[in-house]
């Protein structure tokens, strides 16, 4: 029996954890993992008890970045074949970009290619002091195309000029003030720190994350126009009225934790 490449697991509080589980490759990329993490990415967001997501890896390494034997076959590939083998990963990056419960990535050991743009997709990233990162394609070749808009928007334009082209590894420490990681702390603190921040999650309305994650796409890069102030305005009218709205307002005035809150 073939082992399972991506596990998930969800506790009673509504925390999944989806964990690239390929240590031997260094959780690198192939077809088979792609497509059991746009399934797993699917699973969460059809599952309305999932209220956090992390996304976590076994082994000394996060993701190496695409496999090599993946990388053998698609170098014999068609136009069409690779057109249609890319569309099948960028599929999966945008379901993880636009999922609509908080993500945090738990990154340890190196982060390379594809491996950056899930940390890119997430909301949040922690990782250890030995982590590396490095978006390689150049040195063989290719480009970062596929990941490229969520790493752009994770370490700006300035920053992916320069390691777009240059292909050199980057620290957790340089990560961290570039934006890519939330948190830079030693091995034995992460899992603290990550049940941390998802139970700062836990605490909040999780109708009110939803959209205030939603918000931020809908308003970014956006010309502050009519159009987008008359958006915003019908936002908050909408949340203000809805069950999480009223609930959140009153446990606030008669000073009680809100009906959400796992806590």
């Amino acid at each position: 029996m073939t082992e399972q490449t991506v596990l998930i697991q969800t506790d009673q509080r509504g925390v999944a954890t989806v964990t690239l589980n390929n240590p031997e490759k260094h959780n690198a990329f192939d077809d088979k993992i792609i497509e059991e993490l746009t399934a797993a990415f699917e699973q969460i967001s059809n599952n309305k008890d999932v209220r956090v997501m992390i996304l976590a890896a076994t082994g000394k390494n996060f993701c190496a970045g695409g496999d090599l034997g993946w990388m053998k076959r698609m170098a014999n590939y068609s136009y069409d074949e690779n057109l249609n083998d890319s569309e099948v990963l960028a599929r999966m990056f945008k379901n993880l970009n636009f999922l609509s419960v908080p993500t945090i990535a738990r990154v340890q050991g190196v982060a390379f290619g594809g491996g950056v743009g899930l940390v890119s997709c997430c909301d949040m990233a922690v990782a250890t002091p030995d982590t590396s990162f490095s978006l390689s394609e150049v040195k063989i070749g290719l480009i970062p195309a596929v990941i490229s808009p969520y790493v752009v928007g994770a370490i700006g334009q300035r920053a992916a000029r320069r390691y777009f082209t240059t292909a050199e590894r980057f620290d957790a420490q340089t990560a961290f003030k570039l934006g890519l990681v939330s948190k830079v702390v030693e091995k034995e603190q992460v899992n603290h720190e990550i049940d941390k921040l998802a139970e700062t999650l836990l605490a909040n309305s999780p109708t009110a994350i939803v959209a205030a994650k939603q918000l931020i796409f809908d308003v970014a890069g956006r010309e502050i126009d009519d159009e987008l102030i008359n958006l915003t305005c019908e936002q908050i009218a909408d949340i203000r009225v809805s069950a999480n709205g009223q609930e959140g307002l009153t446990a606030f005035l008669e000073k009680r934790k809100p009906t959400w809150s796992v806590l």
